[in-house]
């Protein structure tokens, strides 16, 4: 195993980067009108940004704020991605403002597969055993 192996978690730095991206896209999106009909009136959850080690590309993991067509939403996303990485080159102070690819957001469909598990009646027993 080498010091670049992808079983290392992301750097600080990365971290961090992805929390700026975070954060001014949640802005972004409240704030702008963008022309994508897919996205017009949709409230929009990023939960997570990761980016690369070297900071110019990032995964944007978001959804539909009360489902909906997720799939819809995430490509209209993806169309309005140069416009919105545009915006957000003015919003944040980064030497390169990374591409962004939006993906769908599945934790909280899997936390709600995980609650409908826990309650179960056979494993709610062996839970309190």
């Amino acid at each position: 195993m080498n010091r670049f192996s992808s079983q290392k978690g992301p750097s600080q730095r990365q971290l961090r980067a992805g929390e700026l991206i975070r954060h001014a896209l949640v802005e972004i999106l409240q704030r702008e009108q963008l022309r994508e009909p897919a996205l017009s009136g949709v409230s929009v959850t990023v939960s997570e940004v990761r980016v690369s080690p070297d900071l110019k590309q990032a995964k944007v993991f978001a959804s539909p704020l009360g489902g909906g067509d997720e799939a819809g939403v995430i490509a209209a996303l993806n169309r309005s991605a140069p416009y919105l990485r545009g915006l957000l080159g003015k919003k944040i102070q980064m030497k390169f403002t990374p591409a962004l690819t939006f993906l769908t957001d599945e934790t909280f469909a899997e936390a709600e597969k995980i609650d409908r598990l826990l309650a179960r009646p056979d494993v709610a027993r062996d839970l309190d055993d």
